[in-house]
């Protein structure tokens, strides 16, 4: 019975507990003239957003959140297509709405933002600053860890992809 119920909490996750990944966009193209600040992703990003769907492709992600930026839905998408999970939008002004939907799904998240809120973002969810501030508008390649296991909380930042030009 005791072996039937381990795996039961291992099978519905709840032995894991619940982990966030949070990266801001992929690089973003150069804005033109004529474009809206709302620019795609550049032939380096659409390389780093097929570099994060590889990374996070079997942990199990459940849910996919991005802002309604063409840079983050396109960041998400390669992730989204290949395990068929749909990118839900959040928006930044109701940051602490968001925060607690995403701790109560109980399930693995990849959160794509910005790079003025994405440390927000991982602050928030560890209960304390673990990133000192925003990120430069030139740095693509953080993955912000947040696991949530019981009542403890874990962090990790890491690097991510290798652009080759």
């Amino acid at each position: 019975m005791k072996l039937l119920i381990a795996f039961f909490l291992l099978v519905t996750g709840t032995v894991h507990g619940q982990t966030i990944y949070i990266v801001r966009h992929a690089e973003k193209a150069a804005q033109a003239a004529n474009m809206s600040s709302d620019v795609p992703l550049s032939d380096a990003g659409v390389q780093r957003a097929v570099q994060l769907k590889d990374l996070l492709f079997k942990k199990k992600i459940a849910y996919i959140f991005s802002t309604d930026r063409i840079r983050t839905r396109s960041t998400a998408k390669p992730l989204s297509d290949a395990i068929g999970i749909p990118v839900q939008l959040y928006a930044n002004d109701t940051m602490s709405k968001f925060i607690e939907r995403v701790k109560a799904l109980k399930k693995n998240v990849l959160i794509v933002g910005h790079s003025n809120t994405i440390d927000d973002l991982a602050n928030v969810l560890c209960g304390e600053k673990k990133v000192p501030t925003d990120f430069a508008e030139t740095d693509y390649d953080n993955l912000l860890i947040v696991k949530i296991k019981k009542k403890k909380v874990l962090f990790e930042h890491k690097t991510y992809g290798a652009i080759t030009q």
